[in-house]
C-alpha cells in the first residue's frame, strides 16, 4: 500500500510511506484461527474416540504451527519505507520490523529512477546515482510499483525544473 502526499512543509516536494499489504486483518485472523481450532479439535476428538489418541497432539501441533506462521507474517508486515524529496536530497529510509532504520540519500538532480521488467519475476524499482544503486519498494505489487515509479518520476522532473516564482 502506498500513501502519497504533498508534504505540509514548504521544502518537501514529495513524501511517501510504502507499506506491505496484508489482506487479513485482526478480526479475520480471529475467525480463521477459531475455524482452524474447531476443525482440528473435532478431527482430533474423532481420532481419540476411535482409539488413535496420539493424533490429538499432532492436531494441536498443527494449530500451533499455523499460529506461529501468521505471527511471523504479521511481524514482517511492520517493515516500511519512506521516500522524501526535497530540492537538495532524495532520501529513502527503510525501517525493519525490529525497528532498525537505514537511510540512503541521493542528489535529486543526478538520480536515475529505473523500473526494470523482469520476465517471469516481479519488476524491480531502483534508484541509481554516482555509482550507488538502491533497490526499494520490493514488497509492492507490480501495478503498485509502476504507479509509484510514475509519481516519483513526475516529482523528480518537477524538482529539476526551476520555478519561475
Amino acid at each position: 500500500m502506498t500513501e502519497l502526499s504533498a508534504g505540509p512543509q514548504a521544502e518537501t516536494s514529495f513524501a511517501a510511506v510504502l507499506m506491505p499489504h496484508r489482506s487479513l486483518g485482526p478480526k479475520g485472523f480471529t475467525v480463521l484461527m477459531s475455524a482452524v481450532c474447531l476443525v482440528s479439535f473435532a478431527t482430533g476428538l474423532l481420532f481419540y474416540l476411535i482409539g488413535a489418541w496420539p493424533v490429538m497432539g499432532f492436531m494441536g501441533l498443527d494449530v500451533a504451527l499455523i499460529y506461529i506462521a501468521f505471527m511471523l507474517n504479521y511481524r514482517a508486515a511492520r517493515l516500511y519505507e519512506t521516500v522524501d524529496l526535497t530540492p537538495g536530497a532524495l532520501t529513502v529510509t527503510r525501517v525493519q520490523p525490529s525497528g532498525k532504520a537505514e537511510s540512503w540519500s541521493f542528489n535529486p538532480y543526478w538520480v536515475r529512477l529505473d523500473l526494470e521488467d523482469r520476465i517471469g519475476r516481479s519488476s524491480e524499482l531502483s534508484i541509481a546515482s554516482h555509482g550507488k544503486r538502491l533497490v526499494f519498494a520490493a514488497f509492492l505489487t507490480d501495478p503498485e510499483r509502476e504507479d509509484f515509479a510514475q509519481a516519483l518520476s513526475k516529482a523528480l522532473s518537477a524538482n529539476k525544473t526551476p520555478s519561475l516564482a
